[in-house]
């Protein structure tokens, strides 16, 4: 499988970063940036061919891979339609419909919308996938190669579940680094230092995550081993039920998604 980037910003360089990790040859990837200090970071760092044109000998791979910001995504498109030939299109652009991007390509049907997160930039994040109809079974694996080097993938199989995703996972990162961000401030006000605070908030929720993660139970179930009746915890509790915390999340999470229907409203 050869690569195309089209863009070569910080996701790209994830994406880049952890294909050459898992052992994709570099002369197999090759990246359209038009920004002279990004090719020289892309070329130094990753050794893989860097060009500012966007022509047909600069697309002549397996996948193309649009790594630009959504508001470009269309002119971009429109510069590939006539390029094209049974190459699959991979979308990492937030919000920007996979019937939309089709239409810019001129009804090109091969075409995977993805959604990674931040977190993808350490290999660590999650990404949903959702592809057109005409994509085949080897190139739905082309695109999970892809996106599988930057974390784990979802796949799913009708795109309006595109907006919780992003309400989840793509917004989910600012939502534990709020609560993250409480911790610690709660911390500090007790009397802990900031490094402290700090320290016991970051290893608190990567540890509760891989305990959640390795684990068979549900996570109510593994909450609920830590709340003895009349302890310290169930005191924590009660006090977040009584401020309708979860109910809040809840919200929050849904005015994300009533947002991601919007903005992809008004990008198609």
């Amino acid at each position: 499988m050869h690569i195309t980037f089209i863009g070569g910003g910080n996701m790209a360089s994830a994406l880049i970063a952890g294909l050459l990790r898992e052992g994709f040859g570099a002369e197999r990837i090759s990246v359209v940036e038009h920004n002279i200090e990004a090719q020289h970071h892309l070329h130094n760092e990753f050794r893989v061919a860097v060009s500012a044109d966007l022509n047909a000998a600069a697309v002549a791979a397996d996948v193309v891979v649009l790594a630009v910001k959504p508001q470009q995504l269309k002119a971009v498109a429109e510069q590939l339609q006539p390029l094209l030939d049974k190459q699959l299109v991979v979308s990492i652009a937030a919000g920007v419909r996979a019937a939309s991007l089709s239409e810019w390509l001129g009804g090109y049907g091969l075409v995977v919308r993805t959604m990674p997160n931040t977190p993808a930039m350490i290999g660590a994040g999650v990404t949903a996938l959702f592809a057109l109809p005409e994509v085949s079974e080897v190139q739905r694996k082309q695109a999970e190669v892809i996106m599988e080097a930057a974390g784990s993938v979802v796949w799913l199989e009708d795109e309006a579940l595109m907006d919780a995703v992003t309400a989840v996972s793509g917004s989910g990162p600012a939502y534990v680094f709020y609560f993250m961000e409480a911790m610690q401030q709660a911390g500090m006000d007790l009397g802990l230092s900031a490094a402290a605070a700090r320290q016991l908030t970051l290893e608190t929720f990567l540890g509760a995550a891989k305990l959640a993660e390795t684990s068979t139970e549900e996570l109510a179930q593994l909450r609920a081993r830590v709340t003895s009746k009349g302890g310290t915890t169930e005191q924590a509790i009660l006090s977040m039920q009584g401020a309708a915390v979860h109910a809040s999340i809840g919200q929050a999470v849904f005015a994300a998604a009533r947002r991601s229907k919007e903005l992809g409203d008004a990008l198609a």
